[in-house]
């Protein structure tokens, strides 16, 4: 069983690590040093699809470690 979780876990990690680089390359370099607009916008769309899956991806990935640690031992 143990194995099947670390496969798991491997999966999670990479589709959350694909979600995180998908959102960082729809954000303005610029605006990470202070150069960006002040104008505050609200997520829409497949952005916000994508937020709210990043964070269901990584409360997966949490849960998931928590699991196995506790089997591991």
């Amino acid at each position: 069983m143990l194995t099947y979780l670390y496969i798991v876990q491997i999966i999670i990690a990479i589709a959350l690590i694909v979600a995180v680089l998908i959102q960082a390359r729809e954000t303005d370099a610029g605006s990470m040093f202070g150069g960006g607009s002040s104008v505050q916008r609200t997520r829409r769309g497949v952005e916000k699809v994508l937020y709210n899956s990043t964070i269901g991806l990584a409360a997966a990935f949490l849960l998931i470690s928590l699991v196995i640690v506790m089997i591991a031992q």
